[in-house]
């Protein structure tokens, strides 16, 4: 896999990432999509979202902040861009913290073709309907083998799945690979995986094997988290964060393939 490739790819190709996200985070992912070289869009009256998503690189559908008006538009979305090809990338955020947001989750993958989910090992485990705890919107690592959990996952849906933590695993029920880059100081910065699950959507626009597309996504933002952190080491998580935005933008096709770390199944490097 050309990790170095894809990034390129991305940023020449510059694709359009139709995002139907949470309130919280808006600004931050399409910052996070224009750094990375793609070209953000939040839409979501159900008057336009079909004509957006399909003339979108991909749909990112975010469960952050849910009321009805926004299920109703995900699944208009949805629906147009399952019609015209255009690859669907769910978050599934807070799944398992109640039952809406639980069973939201599972009626956009019941209803929708999904190209890849990208969650924590809670949400993931609650939406396969395996109780794994979770605080508010934030999952606990669980007790469970989270390797069986993707595999398990990816086949139930159909789909990609991306279990990030601090090593993220990619399945799609046969193929499955780990990613061994990133930061803890992530996780103090709100909106950082939801971002991740834009970036996502830009790499899966442009790379045609999900699998590798998703992988080559999580590789290139841990990098950029790597780099911003040790840039960062003196100060807090505000300067962590802005300089996380540079980084997604100065990070070179180079430094991710040299510092990206991805194993088959947790043991060779497929890089």
């Amino acid at each position: 896999m050309e990790l170095g490739v894809i990034l390129q790819k991305v940023r020449n190709e510059s694709p359009l990432i139709h995002n139907i996200t949470n309130v919280v985070v808006t600004n931050f992912t399409a910052n996070g999509l224009l750094a990375l070289g793609a070209s953000p869009v939040m839409a979501y009256a159900a008057e336009e979202v079909a004509d957006m998503a399909k003339i979108a690189g991909a749909l990112v559908l975010n469960i952050g902040t849910l009321n009805p008006e926004v299920v109703e538009s995900m699944l208009i979305a949805g629906r147009a861009a399952n019609e015209h090809g255009v690859p669907v990338i769910l978050d599934p955020v807070g799944a398992g913290a109640t039952p809406y947001r639980t069973s939201t989750a599972q009626k956009l993958l019941k209803e929708l073709t999904i190209s890849a989910i990208r969650g924590n090992a809670a949400e993931i485990a609650n939406i396969a309907g395996q109780n794994w705890s979770i605080k508010g919107v934030d999952g606990a690592a669980g007790s469970g083998d989270v390797l069986e959990l993707a595999k398990s996952a990816a086949r139930m849906f159909h789909t990609v799945v991306a279990i990030t933590g601090k090593e993220d695993i990619v399945s799609d029920g046969s193929i499955t690979l780990t990613v061994k880059n990133g930061h803890p100081i992530l996780t103090k910065v709100t909106g950082a995986g939801c971002l991740l699950s834009a970036i996502v959507g830009a790499f899966t626009a442009v790379e045609k094997n999900p699998v590798h597309s998703v992988a080559a996504a999580l590789a290139y933002y841990g990098v950029a988290a790597e780099i911003a952190a040790e840039r960062t080491s003196e100060a807090g998580p505000g300067s962590f964060q802005i300089e996380l935005l540079n980084q997604l933008a100065l990070v070179t096709p180079y430094e991710v393939e040299k510092r990206g770390i991805i194993t088959l199944g947790g043991a060779a490097n497929v890089h």
